[in-house]
């Protein structure tokens, strides 16, 4: 098996074992061979039981002619010791176990017996020829009248024979069945050499046909098969691949017209309506599987129609291609573009995450429309430059609609309806999340300004140490105050600061003004403060961390142990080698480093253990929860075990009640921070509550 299966590899076949043709038939010809061979050799196994029976009737007879004529002597003359004498010389012989001479109805002359010989065959030859046969002569007279005096009667033990039968049986039976398997084999390797493998070489040589180009490679006609079915065969599928490559020529020419008919506006070469339809429905499907989202965007230029009457039809149509060129270069990969009909485009974009990207792309296509398109010579005119405006309306999946043809319907109505207002913009279908993007821009571009405009500052929440009840450290937290639009919530600029990468600028001016009011505190008697600063994800991975760290520490003379810096599980792990080297350099100096957010993240333990961090912060929503969920109160309960086994500090923040409290002091924990001992709260109000009775040493 092992062999041919070996063989149908090295012939290029990729047909299964148990469905190839030579496995097939060396199966039936080996099993119909075994068979055969099987029966035969159980028929002369039952001839040999035949035989072996008249064998040992024939040994019978012959043994009771032998001591014929003593017996009679010993009987005639009724002499016991010449009968026992006669009787021994019978138990010489092997089968011989009962020997008797003797007169009917009178006691025997003489007698003798042994045991059945004891035999592991017995109990299967036993079945063919009885443990023992019984034989008998009678003793007369040698006179005419042939006196009777007794009888001569021998009893054989088959067991002798039975061995030998046995013995024999095996060895036909096993010569039968490999004289069967080796016929079987001949047979078999005479039809693989004269049909199966002709036909392996035929088929591999299948297998090198191009489908497109069926009749471009011919099946070679096999050496010794030229004039027979092979030969004929492969002549005859030659000549079917050269006319079915012909009729696949003539169908895919009339097929690929029909399609480009039916899928392609002639005028720019993008797929139209129906096609993308279509192709939106497919990237609807795997968005759904992915469980990402989809942006359409419907453009549509804005005076396109007095371009048209001002020039000329040409013109429009030059334009209108030189559009769809600039638009593809805004598609990526896995979106698509397609035109709607007049001066309508579509651009579908999937994997958006968020409308920000949706928004992003908008203004990408409308940023690249406002170059002129220039025709060198327009018609036998003079030199031609145009610039265009557009619209845009955004629907998005599967907020705004969940199948394509709500998506194109809210998305054609949202660029109508912009187009009533103030033009060459771009307009969400639901007007809450147009208007939030155009804030998040706005606060995107005003971020840069934010510093220099001291629209910044920061307040502090003061940490507990649990074996003191004092306050040992704070932590700078930043806050801006928005002249027009109030105060703008962290979670809301400190991603768009990440994304315009002002947070490297935000960040170094949050820990100078941190050590600047640390320094303050120290000189005005308040010592033993520890000041804790946030290090954005970009921040961590930052090749002049160390450097900037070092600078404040100099220029305001301050202890590197009294600076604590917190990164956050997410920011450690998203380039864990370049933020593995920036904390090992700031632990070498002295400066203690703290992970944020703890258990909300993937951080590996592994990591955790390599970096030697100082202290692990416990995410508020567990703390904040635990009470009454048993599963926050395990984790809780975990991660504290963890970092004491680490040799690392635990501080848990969000603390709001006594009850958290004490439950967390009950679990180990040795810091805390919270609404329970104040909310952030300006230098001022944090230096008066440090100097209180509550917290004061």
């Amino acid at each position: 098996m092992v062999a041919l299966k070996s063989k149908l590899k090295a012939d290029g076949l990729s047909i299964e074992r148990k469905y190839s043709l030579s496995f097939k038939l060396l199966r039936w010809v080996l099993g119909a061979a075994l068979l055969v061979g099987v029966a035969l050799s159980f028929m002369q196994i039952a001839y040999d039981v035949f035989v072996t029976r008249q064998l040992i009737d024939s040994d019978a007879k012959r043994i009771l002619s032998m001591f014929k004529d003593p017996s009679t002597q010993a009987i005639y003359s009724l002499d016991q010791d010449v009968g026992q004498q006669v009787i021994e010389g019978l138990l010489q012989h092997e089968a011989v176990r009962e020997a008797v001479i003797g007169h009917l109805g009178e006691p025997d002359l003489a007698f003798g017996s042994r045991e059945l010989s004891i035999l592991s065959c017995r109990s299967v030859t036993d079945l063919f020829f009885m443990p023992e046969r019984t034989y008998e002569v009678a003793l007369v007279g040698g006179n005419e009248s042939e006196e009777y005096y007794g009888d001569l009667r021998i009893v054989l033990d088959t067991a002798s024979y039975g061995e030998r039968f046995l013995k024999n049986s095996v060895v036909i039976l096993i010569s039968g069945i490999l004289r069967a398997l080796l016929l079987g084999l001949v047979l078999y390797l005479i039809y693989h050499a004269l049909l199966t493998r002709p036909l392996a070489k035929i088929i591999r040589h299948l297998g090198r046909i191009n489908p497109d180009r069926p009749a471009e490679y011919q099946l070679p006609v096999l050496s010794g098969h030229e004039k027979n079915e092979l030969g004929v065969w492969t002549r005859k599928v030659n000549q079917l691949l050269a006319s079915i490559e012909r009729n696949t020529h003539l169908r895919r020419e009339a097929e690929d017209s029909l399609l480009l008919m039916s899928q392609v506006d002639f005028l720019t070469g993008l797929p139209n309506r129906q096609e993308l339809q279509l192709q939106l429905d497919k990237i609807i499907d795997d968005a759904s599987d992915k469980q990402q989202g989809v942006a359409v965007l419907c453009l549509g230029l804005d005076d396109f129609k007095n371009i048209n009457e001002q020039h000329n039809y040409q013109v429009g149509d030059w334009l209108l291609q030189g559009v769809a060129m600039r638009l593809r270069a805004n598609t990526g990969r896995d979106g698509c573009l397609a035109r709607l009909g007049g001066d309508q485009f579509v651009i579908v974009q999937a994997g958006i995450h968020d409308p920000e990207q949706a928004a992003a792309l908008a203004q990408n296509i409308l940023d690249s429309l406002k170059e002129p398109l220039v025709m060198a010579q327009a018609f036998n005119s003079e030199a031609l430059s145009v610039r265009l405006n557009a619209t845009i309306g955004i629907t998005l999946y599967p907020d705004d609609g969940d199948n394509t043809e709500l998506l194109l319907q809210h998305a054609e109505q949202t660029m109508q309806l912009a187009k009533k207002g103030a033009r060459n913009r771009y307009q969400f279908f639901i007007a809450s999340i147009d208007l939030e993007m155009r804030k998040r821009r706005r606060l995107k571009q005003e971020l840069k300004d934010a510093i220099s405009n001291n629209q910044f500052y920061l307040v502090y929440q003061p940490q507990i140490n649990y074996s003191t009840h004092k306050i040992i450290g704070v932590e700078a937290l930043l806050r801006w105050k928005h002249p027009e639009l109030g105060m703008i919530a962290p979670d809301v600029f400190i991603p768009l600061a990440e994304q315009s990468s002002n947070i490297i600028e935000i960040g170094e001016w949050v820990l100078d003004q941190a050590c600047r009011q640390l320094r303050a505190w120290i000189d005005d008697g308040i010592s033993d403060l520890r000041m804790a600063v946030n290090l954005s994800a970009m921040q961590l991975h930052h090749a002049d961390l160390l450097r900037v760290v070092q600078e404040k520490l100099g220029a305001y003379n301050l202890e590197a142990g009294s600076l604590e810096l917190e990164v956050t599980e997410t920011g450690l792990m998203e380039d864990i080698k370049a933020a593995a080297n920036n904390l090992r350099g700031l632990r070498r100096i002295g400066v203690l480093i703290a992970i944020d957010d703890f258990g909300t993240g993937y951080s590996s333990l592994s990591y955790l253990k390599t970096l030697s961090l100082d202290k692990i912060k416990i995410d508020k929503s567990f703390v904040q929860d635990m009470l009454d969920s048993e599963d926050n109160a395990i984790i809780v309960k975990t991660i504290i075990q963890l970092s004491k086994s680490l040799g690392m500090q635990v501080i848990a923040e969000g603390v709001e009640t006594l009850e958290q409290e004490q439950f967390i002091i009950e679990l180990g924990c040795d810091e805390g921070q919270g609404y329970f001992y104040s909310k952030p709260a300006s230098a001022a109000d944090i230096s008066t509550l440090i100097r209180s009775a509550k917290y004061s040493n």
